[in-house]
């Protein structure tokens, strides 16, 4: 739930700038509005911004529908603003989330534009996936309030926020940021050292490089691996993380656990050698098994109806909550 009071004394009512209006932008755009901050939304093609507009009005109409906001979906739009020019977007700002393309050099370049133009007291996150920030913005007079502010898309539905410092961000940096995502109604996991991927990437990745490796050997098919996850491993995921889930999986607990099984996790991870890329072949076949399940043209209304699960399951979730 979000806090609008928390919000309007971490900002004093300025505004927040999001820089980059792609998915992940417009996504940001909408858990500030809806949290009665101001969002000046920028991005270097105008065409992305033109399509983001349609994108949000859309999405905020499916969270007034299941509850999710507490406005009409018109009060909330109304506090976003399409601006021109970066200089436009982050004039004023207390906060600027960066959402701009997964590239060193596009970030960099943004970071030493973005020195030259904030207030000497705003904070700068950046959406990026797993490049940690000692890569792009170090050695600026803004690096002490630069960090990481990585989310799940979209982040309107899905609140998980890491939180990674630089090793130049300073400590209140990581303070306000916490604060500020919390009252917007983000959940935060703070991340106490860089490691690329962070933690959310981290483990997907091992997740994911297995999924592949068992396609690839014949052991199952795209879609068994997707009912292994979608129909077994997801239910308990979407209410409880790997650690609660093996404590609760055996008699006496964690320890317990990894007594009866660590054996059989060692030999599987001994089992693997995961240094290889996922080479062209493996991607084709791959690819071919998905379409089999969804062609091409029908990818834009699956990510809908994903959307729409996910505003059913957020809306579960927050009665649940309500209740407790």
């Amino acid at each position: 739930m979000t806090d609008k009071s928390a919000i309007q004394a971490l900002c004093a009512g300025r505004p927040v700038a999001v820089v980059g209006a792609g998915l992940v932008g417009a996504g940001w755009a909408i858990v500030f509005a809806r949290a009665g901050i101001d969002v000046k939304m920028f991005d270097a093609n105008p065409d992305i911004t033109a399509r983001a507009v349609p994108l949000i009005e859309a999405q905020l109409a499916g969270l007034h529908r299941y509850g999710l906001i507490d406005e009409a979906p018109a009060a909330v739009l109304a506090r976003i603003t399409p601006v021109a020019t970066l200089a436009e977007a982050v004039e004023g700002a207390a906060y600027v989330q960066e959402s701009v393309l997964e590239r060193v050099d596009v970030k960099r370049q943004l970071m030493v534009e973005l020195d030259a133009l904030v207030s000497s007291d705003t904070v700068i996150g950046s959406s990026t996936s797993g490049i940690p920030g000692s890569a792009f913005a170090l050695g600026l007079s803004i690096s002490p309030r630069v960090l990481i502010a990585h989310p799940v898309n979209p982040p309107y539905l899905v609140p998980v926020v890491e939180l990674v410092p630089s090793p130049e961000t300073a400590a209140r940096t990581t303070e306000f940021a916490d604060a500020l995502m919390l009252a917007a109604g983000q959940t935060v996991v703070h991340v106490r050292k860089e490691a690329e991927g962070f933690v959310l990437n981290r483990l997907q990745a091992v997740l994911l490089r297995e999924a592949w490796a068992l396609v690839q050997d014949g052991v199952a098919s795209c879609e068994d691996v997707d009912k292994t996850i979608r129909d077994g491993l997801g239910w308990r995921w979407s209410f409880m993380g790997p650690f609660e889930t093996i404590d609760l999986n055996a008699p006496g607990g964690v320890a317990d656990y990894a007594v009866r099984l660590g054996p059989l996790y060692q030999r599987i991870a001994q089992s693997r050698q995961h240094d290889g890329p996922w080479d062209a072949d493996l991607i084709r076949q791959v690819e071919s098994q998905r379409r089999e399940h969804l062609s091409h043209a029908d990818l834009e209304a699956r990510r809908a109806w994903r959307d729409e699960r996910l505003m059913q399951f957020a809306a579960s979730r927050q009665s649940r909550e309500s209740q407790a």
